[in-house]
């Protein structure tokens, strides 16, 4: 055994110890406080060990994935890459979701009382709607909203609205839209890992990014098309500096304009779309008017909700006051702030912790190749974003989804691994555990 694999594994045991700290202590706490809200620390699950009729489809697909994964990857166009990752991960969260039964796994999730489909009925005139959000986001406000629709900027809920008055009404359609749309974030991320560290280190992520463990709650969550979004604005300020497209930047600005007003949390991809511009800093400096575009796509969305009446400012104030209101309010910090690592460990998978150990050993010992250390600097910041968040106290708990966004960046460091196959199989297993072991709340 090598040793870089050994220092691999230590990594690893270490994450498993978080991992069963977070368990027991969170169990005590729970049992004798119930003050945190979840009923499978640090988890937001219940244990109900399962099947379905996604077991055997998601069985295939992580065996696929395992045996075929990285050999595929390697040897296919760049072009037929795209579609195979995506598709895979289709596959991959699909069948995961499906093994709760396409009812309870998919269709329901997003019509519970927490939920954005519960407030359709409410926009039936958007510019009213959005004038008069601010007011009913406190939690003792007439006809306050829901938690995920007063916890999130208008356009996460108009985007379901949007979905309702072209025909697709419903859980099953709002379930497939999250689903579609987010499993693209991985064409995203290797789209950016191509652009700012090379074509190499991209194909060996891939497989990484099809099967995480993530795609648990992907399947379940609005997160996972928030992540997307996300990781198309990356993606496209990527391309923007490495191909001094103005097209591209443009694009850039209009997402990265959305992704701040589908979840306030993603104000923190700023970090990662730092390190990109750091990155692709010879493009700027090239072609300053790449500057351009970007500001003007950016500048799209916020002045359209301005107009429309939404103080984006405000609203979030009135979150920080809601938040503290209900469970926020009541689950202790000084449990969540290194129990939601172990929700880390949970949706990125022991792959991702031993490619962390070898971005970290990048970046101190300035060794390894370029186009290693250029994605050591991405997911760093990535990891930088997701500890910011840790610690300003405003996701406690069910950080599971929350930090989907942030997860899909630290998945690439895999790519850094001896032995993939090993590591995949790691996984798969982990993923098909815990949706065979636990009911997920999202």
């Amino acid at each position: 055994m090598t040793r870089s694999l050994r220092r691999d594994l230590y990594a690893v045991g270490a994450a498993a110890a978080l991992v069963a700290a977070a368990v027991l202590v969170g169990r005590h706490i729970q049992n004798r406080h119930h003050t945190l809200f979840v009923h499978w620390p640090p988890l937001l699950a219940s244990w109900e060990p399962h099947g379905g009729p996604g077991t055997p489809a998601a069985v295939l697909v992580a065996i696929a994935t395992v045996a075929y994964g990285p050999t595929v990857a390697a040897r296919v166009s760049w072009r037929a890459l795209l579609p195979l990752a995506w598709g895979a991960a289709m596959a991959w969260v699909y069948s995961l979701a499906l093994i709760d039964g396409p009812q309870r796994g998919i269709a329901r999730r997003l019509t519970t009382r927490h939920e954005y489909l519960q407030v359709i009925d409410r926009f039936h005139d958007i510019p009213a709607g959005l004038r008069d959000f601010t007011q009913h986001i406190l939690l003792h406000s007439p006809d306050n909203w829901p938690a995920h629709v007063a916890g999130h900027p208008p356009a996460a809920t108009l985007t379901f609205v949007l979905l309702d008055r072209v025909g697709l009404r419903g859980g099953g359609w709002a379930g497939v839209w999250c689903v579609t749309v987010g499993t693209t974030g991985c064409v995203a991320v290797l789209v950016a890992i191509r652009a700012l560290a090379g074509e190499a280190l991209a194909r060996r992520a891939a497989p990484f990014l099809v099967l995480a463990p993530a795609a648990v709650w992907m399947g379940t969550s609005a997160d996972a098309y928030f992540a997307a979004v996300a990781a198309w604005a990356v993606a496209l300020l990527a391309r923007a500096a490495t191909g001094r497209s103005l097209w591209c930047a443009g694009a850039c600005g209009l997402l990265f304009g959305l992704t701040c007003y589908l979840s306030y949390g993603l104000t923190l991809v700023a970090l990662i779309a730092a390190a990109a511009v750091i990155l692709g800093r010879h493009g700027f400096r090239e072609r300053p008017a790449l500057l351009v575009p970007l500001l003007a796509g950016l500048a799209v969305v916020p002045s359209a909700f301005a107009l429309a009446g939404f103080d984006w400012w405000e609203a979030y104030r009135l979150l920080v006051t809601r938040y503290h209101q209900g469970a926020g309010g009541v689950r202790p910090y000084g449990y969540w702030v290194w129990a939601n690592l172990a929700c880390a460990v949970f949706i990125t998978g022991v792959a991702t912790v031993a490619g962390l150990r070898r971005t970290g050993g990048l970046l101190v010992r300035h060794r390894g190749e370029v186009a290693e250390r250029r994605l050591a600097l991405l997911v760093s910041a990535a990891f930088l974003a997701l500890l910011a968040a840790d610690l300003s106290g405003m996701s406690k708990a069910e950080t599971e989804r929350i930090w989907l966004p942030f997860a899909l960046w630290l998945l690439p460091s895999c790519a850094l691994l001896t032995h993939p196959r090993v590591w995949l199989a790691a996984q798969a297993t982990l993923a098909l555990l815990l949706n065979h072991l636990l009911f997920t709340g999202w």
